[in-house]
């Protein structure tokens, strides 16, 4: 499976805003059948970040989120700017 068809778009909600500012996290909606390593390495090689964490939800829409908790050497707030989210 290749980068683009993991990472499917970055989530923009109020939770989402929140855990860039406080966390240093950003949520991606996910390809249903992605799993953490190869989320991890998706983002690593797409963005050029390193990756400290990654959680995965799946949510009452029927969609797979993720939630990428960068490393403290990157910040999520430059990333979503980079990507448009704010």
């Amino acid at each position: 499976m290749e980068n683009y068809d993991i990472l499917i778009n970055p989530v923009i909600s109020e939770k989402a805003v929140n855990g860039i500012e406080i966390g240093n996290k950003i949520i991606f909606r996910v390809a249903k059948s992605a799993t953490k390593p190869e989320i991890k390495k998706a983002m690593e090689e797409t963005y050029a970040v390193k990756v400290d964490k990654i959680n995965i939800v799946n949510d009452t829409k029927g969609y797979k989120k993720a939630i990428i908790k960068l490393n403290s050497k990157f910040k999520a707030s430059e990333l979503s700017s980079k990507l448009g989210m704010i």
